[in-house]
């Protein structure tokens, strides 16, 4: 029977697992998520509860007055509109033209290495580069497209000047830049498919083109659609190609909302409005992911 006065066990349950080793592990990467996402995230949210600007008087509380502004800003709205075009436009190529190189490569070209490096290369590029690659070849006279263009017989048309044109550029500039990387995730996941269903096929009678849509297509539908995730979240939060190809221009027509939110804060300096912007954009793009999960899970089920 122990002693009443005995010294109690150090450290309770809740304690022992507060010192885990897994979670004493967690703690620096823990402390660094804390100081670079959560404390911006909580004074980027206070900010835009204020008329925050870059000037010497101290910021005032204002509430919701930034958020009521924004729901009212054309401009806004139209931002936002640029930004789900783009993303409608681009998504979609980047996904099928990546499934094409992976088959492509797949398929036993000769020279495989030689395939991936090119379809790959231009992903590691940084974008300084690809901007200043595109817009030489976007220029109107001395420009590669519009050369080939008039040797065609086609019109040649103004790339980067042109509303009806400049996003559609962007966007042809974004799946060279990017189709890289989802390239990569389909040849993996190509890869990774049994032998012995192709061979069960191939005893079957099936052909080719009956392989590929029976077999390669149904088991690469899961990588698909965590592509296709990405791929709208990349797109949606797009900035520097079309900063360095249009600065949002012409006339604002392929400015999209991340775009806005600089200019608001640091060309007409309202820190406090922007990030209220900010704010509602990240509520979108949550809204938008949560939708695209809750399908993934439906079509699991």
């Amino acid at each position: 029977m122990s002693s009443p006065h005995a010294p109690t066990r150090p450290g309770t349950p809740a304690v022992r697992r507060l010192l885990s080793p897994g979670l004493l592990f967690a703690l620096p990467f823990l402390v660094l998520f804390a100081l670079f996402m959560l404390w911006p995230l909580g004074q980027g949210l206070w900010m835009s509860l204020t008329d925050r600007a870059l000037s010497a008087h101290a910021p005032s509380f204002v509430g919701v007055d930034n958020f009521t502004e924004a729901f009212r800003d054309a401009e806004m709205w139209r931002a936002l509109g640029h930004t789900a075009f783009f993303t409608a436009i681009s998504t979609v190529p980047l996904v099928v033209v990546a499934l094409g190189m992976a088959l492509l490569v797949h398929t036993g070209l000769p020279g495989q290495w030689v395939w991936r490096l090119a379809f790959f290369a231009p992903y590691l590029l940084p974008v300084g580069v690809v901007g200043l690659l595109w817009l030489w070849l976007y220029q109107p006279d001395l420009g590669l497209y519009n050369h080939l263009l008039d040797k065609l017989g086609l019109t040649q048309l103004a790339w980067l000047s042109d509303e009806s044109v400049a996003m559609w550029a962007v966007a042809l500039t974004t799946l060279w830049w990017t189709v890289g990387f989802n390239f990569l995730l389909y040849l993996a996941a190509l890869q990774s498919i049994p032998d012995h269903l192709y061979e069960a096929a191939a005893i079957d009678g099936a052909g080719a083109w009956r392989r590929m849509w029976s077999i390669t297509l149904p088991q690469l539908h899961r990588i698909t659609l965590v592509i296709t995730v990405l791929q709208v979240l990349a797109s949606l939060k797009v900035f520097d190609q079309v900063y360095l190809l249009t600065k949002g221009g012409p006339n604002n027509s392929t400015r999209p909302v991340v775009e806005y939110v600089y200019d608001v804060g640091f060309t007409g300096y309202r820190l406090g409005y922007a990030s209220a912007i900010s704010y509602i954009f990240f509520a979108l793009v949550l809204l938008a992911s949560a939708a695209q999960f809750a399908a993934l899970r439906r079509r699991e089920k």
